[in-house]
C-alpha cells in the first residue's frame, strides 16, 4: 500500500511540475515558515502563512464551519485557531492604518459587538489565494463563489478578514497569536518524501 501511495504521489508531482523526463530530481529541502520554524515539508512555499478572521457577523450567523471548510478543501493547513472577544487595543493595532478614517469608530463598534474566530492557514501562495477566495471587500462587487460573494450583504458586514500581503500576514499573525499557539505539523498531502 505504501509503495502504491509513493507511486501515485510521484506521478502526480511529475505531472504538475513538468518533470516527467527527470525522475531523479529531488524537491528542495526544508523551508522556513513565517515564524521562522524549520519545516520537514519538501514542497516549495508551503510554509507561507496568512491570517483569516471570521468577523462578528460571520460568527453570529454560524458561518465559521463553512468558511473553514472552504480553506481545507482548497488544500490549506490550519496551524492556529482561537475564538475571542477582541479588545479595543488589539483592534487599534490591527487597523492602525484606518484610525483616521471617518468609519473607524463604527468599525471598532462592529468588531467588538461579538466574538471573532481567528485562524492561521498555511500553504503555497496562501495569502494571494485567500484574498481571491474571500472576494472583494464590497460584497456587491464580490463574485459568487467567494466567501463575501456568497455570505456578505453590506461592506460594513463583510463576514471575514484576510491578510493582504505576506508582510501584512506576518505582522497580523504576531499581533493575534503567540508563537506557542501556532502548531508546526506535517500534513500528508504537503509532504512528499519519495525520490522523484
Amino acid at each position: 500500500m505504501v509503495l502504491l501511495q509513493r507511486c501515485v504521489f510521484k506521478r502526480i508531482f511529475q505531472f504538475y511540475s513538468g518533470n516527467e523526463g527527470n525522475t531523479r530530481r529531488l524537491l528542495p529541502a526544508a523551508f522556513l515558515n513565517a515564524a521562522g520554524h524549520r519545516s520537514n515539508s519538501t514542497m516549495p512555499d508551503v510554509r507561507e502563512r496568512t491570517l483569516i478572521a471570521v468577523k462578528p457577523d460571520g460568527v453570529q450567523r454560524r458561518l465559521v464551519g463553512q468558511i473553514i471548510q472552504r480553506f481545507e478543501q482548497r488544500g490549506f493547513k490550519l496551524v492556529g485557531l482561537k475564538m475571542l472577544q477582541v479588545s479595543d487595543d488589539l483592534l487599534s493595532q490591527h487597523y492602525c492604518e484606518l484610525r483616521t478614517k471617518p468609519f473607524y469608530p463604527s468599525l471598532l463598534q462592529y468588531m467588538t459587538s461579538g466574538p471573532v474566530v481567528v485562524m492561521v492557514w498555511e500553504g503555497h501562495k496562501v495569502v494571494q489565494t485567500s484574498r481571491t477566495m474571500v472576494g472583494h471587500t464590497n460584497p456587491a462587487e464580490a463574485q459568487a463563489g467567494t466567501v463575501r460573494g456568497d455570505f456578505s450583504f453590506h461592506v460594513s458586514r463583510n463576514v471575514v478578514h484576510a491578510s493582504d500581503s505576506p508582510e501584512g500576514a506576518q505582522r497580523e499573525i504576531q499581533l493575534w497569536f503567540q508563537r506557542k499557539e501556532l502548531l508546526n505539523w506535517d500534513c500528508c498531502d504537503q509532504t512528499i518524501t519519495c525520490e522523484l
